[in-house]
């Protein structure tokens, strides 16, 4: 795994660095993922400095404050993190006691933040996308498989044309997208740590014609760079995963719009479900039991 930009650019700065500002550097050279949870009283109480020196050390090396500095950490190595680094930050960020408060509030945190960061005029653009698609592909890997599932299964309801792409192997993969146009549309979700093989099998889409929609959680993505359009939520390490509660959020808000865009014609096609529901006796009633 290379060292990230910002990384080398501490290496570089080192030798003119202050006394209190290398202790910081060192702490950071070695334990960035870390230290891109901690507070800036945190670290430098770890690293045995004033909260001011961390701040200082910020802004003496190219950041407006020490929470650009952070975020900026904690964009980069997002993709970085092994599991075993996942854990550690998480047990830094969330502490001992109260784990189920915590976990829940940083969830509901990212789901405040994906409503910020979210552009309104890109989310209305893809639901024209997906209004407009004669096709739609949905694919997700790993975690990202079950956002992708979910999508696929409720836009199914709306759309006629949704393929969800469920492969095994990348041969697979490249056979369910071998039909896909220039009429059609390729969602694509991943977060981190990011699939290769969502990306490759996203570029075959855009080769092929097809409008490329990315949602995931920053621009920094590699599905971002190569897709149309970019949805973004949230998706913070709470533990040695993801959580994927804001990324869900988001879903469920695109499904909502694009069927309130049907208008009624949303309702027909669930009274036809519930008639088929009904007649094959799909879900069980409250009163049901062995």
């Amino acid at each position: 795994m290379g060292r990230l930009p910002f990384l080398e650019q501490i290496e570089q700065n080192y030798p003119h660095l202050s006394k209190g500002h290398k202790k910081i550097a060192d702490y950071i050279l070695r334990d960035y993922d870390k230290a891109a949870f901690m507070t800036a009283a945190a670290l430098g109480e770890a690293v045995g400095v004033s909260e001011s020196t961390v701040v200082r050390f910020a802004a003496e090396n190219g950041w407006k404050g020490y929470p650009d500095l952070q975020k900026y950490l904690q964009e980069m190595i997002r993709s970085h993190l092994t599991s075993i680094q996942r854990l550690e930050a998480a047990h830094v960020k969330l502490g001992n006691d109260k784990i189920m408060e915590s976990a829940m509030n940083a969830d509901a945190e990212m789901i405040r933040r994906t409503l910020d960061l979210v552009s309104q005029d890109e989310f209305k653009a893809v639901v024209d996308a997906i209004n407009k698609a004669e096709h739609i592909y949905i694919q997700g890997t790993r975690s990202s498989a079950v956002l992708a599932d979910f999508l696929a299964l409720y836009l199914n309801i709306l759309h006629p044309g949704v393929i969800y792409v469920d492969a095994f192997s990348a041969s697979q993969t490249y056979e369910q997208l071998l039909r896909i146009n220039e009429r059609d549309l390729c969602i694509a979700i991943s977060f981190p740590r990011y699939s290769k093989r969502t990306l490759t099998a996203l570029r075959f889409a855009r080769d092929r014609g097809a409008c490329a929609v990315a949602i995931t959680d920053t621009l920094f993505s590699p599905i971002a760079a190569i897709s149309q359009h970019v949805l973004l939520a949230r998706c913070d390490a709470v533990s040695f995963v993801d959580s994927l509660v804001a990324p869900m959020s988001l879903i469920n808000s695109l499904l909502a719009a694009c069927a309130h865009s049907q208008g009624d014609k949303v309702y027909g096609t669930l009274r036809d479900l519930e008639d088929v529901w009904a007649k094959y006796d799909i879900y069980a009633e409250l009163s049901d039991h062995g």
